[in-house]
């Protein structure tokens, strides 16, 4: 089975200086897997490493499609997939670097859900129902259908829904048989996952408040001032769901200043941190690394990257 490392970890958790470490270690190259990072022009608001921080280390998956292209975890898989394999046959073990964890399940596990044929009309009938009904509305409908999935996927979560629904309508199975089923199979790829947790989450919040602020330092209000103005910020574009840009729609009408935006965006990702460390605690069999001390002291790359060059030999992942 081909394998690659994942260096994985909530929002500013320090995932990007990790995973160039042990790739220039490792003399391999790194593939993103974050659900933002491939959109072309937004690069602050979603931390998209530049050159000085790639130090030279060929990245994959940046800036591959436009902000008005949907992307699904199946496009991620297919796309990612082949670089997979390419770097697999330059004898490299590839390092994986992201929190979107979706899409890393979605390399590591086996979908039948290309056997669902997608249904365009279904889509566009769904999302008018939600649209006059409202988002609980056409929850409930899937909750009939497949309470499991329901209680899987938030009703904001429309797109999710909708899929859900479809996968059902055009197959006669729900997902959560297709999902069953693909674990009767063995997976594409074997995942060496590595988590970046902390002692003090105290400590990472502050990291993310602090990011926020680099981040509007850097121009995040004229990167997300030039999606608005292009109108992908209204349009239910996936590009427009990013943390860091929709919480301007308001200031650019008007409607709120700048400082209420930067506080919603900090506590938005500190919300979103939360929600990574809940997901993270499946990778039961993850080697997890801490990038704070008992003590409140922040740990050093290279000595995290000590810690997990000697698990991955001791597990011979690595020579």
């Amino acid at each position: 089975m081909n394998e690659f490392i994942a260096v994985t970890g909530a929002t500013a958790s320090g995932k990007t200086s990790l995973s160039v470490e042990l790739a220039a270690r490792l003399d391999t190259e790194i593939i993103s897997c974050d659900s933002m990072q491939i959109y072309k022009g937004m690069d602050v608001g979603t931390a998209k490493p530049d050159k000085e921080e790639m130090k030279g280390i060929p990245h994959h998956m940046l800036d591959v499609i436009s902000p008005d292209t949907e992307f699904s975890a199946g496009d991620y898989a297919t796309m990612a997939g082949e670089i997979i394999d390419g770097i697999i046959e330059k004898g490299k073990i590839p390092v994986m670097c992201g929190g979107t964890f979706l899409y890393l399940d979605t390399l590591t596990t086996v979908s039948s859900l290309s056997d669902a044929t997608k249904d365009e009309e279904l889509r566009a009938e769904l999302e008018a129902f939600a649209a006059e009904n409202g988002n609980t509305a056409l929850h409930n409908m899937l909750r009939e259908i497949d309470p499991e999935a329901a209680d899987a996927i938030h009703a904001n979560n429309v797109k999710r829904v909708i899929r859900a629904i479809e996968i059902f309508r055009t197959t006669g199975k729900t997902k959560t048989e297709w999902d069953a089923l693909s674990k009767e199979k063995e997976p594409p790829y074997k995942a060496h996952i590595i988590v970046i947790d902390y002692h003090n989450r105290e400590i990472l919040y502050d990291r993310i408040n602090r990011r926020v602020e680099i981040m509007m330092e850097a121009g995040l209000e004229a990167e997300a001032k030039d999606l608005f103005d292009r109108g992908l910020l209204e349009k239910g574009y996936c590009a427009a769901q990013a943390i860091g840009y929709k919480e301007f729609i308001p200031y650019f009408k008007g409607e709120c200043s700048l400082d209420l935006v930067v506080t919603q965006i900090k506590q938005s990702s500190r919300n979103y941190a939360k929600r990574q460390l809940t997901w993270l605690r499946r990778y039961e069999n993850a080697i997890r690394v801490f990038g704070d001390t008992e003590d409140g002291e922040m740990v050093e790359t290279k000595i995290l990257a000590d810690e997990i060059m000697a698990k991955l030999k001791a597990d011979n992942v690595i020579q």
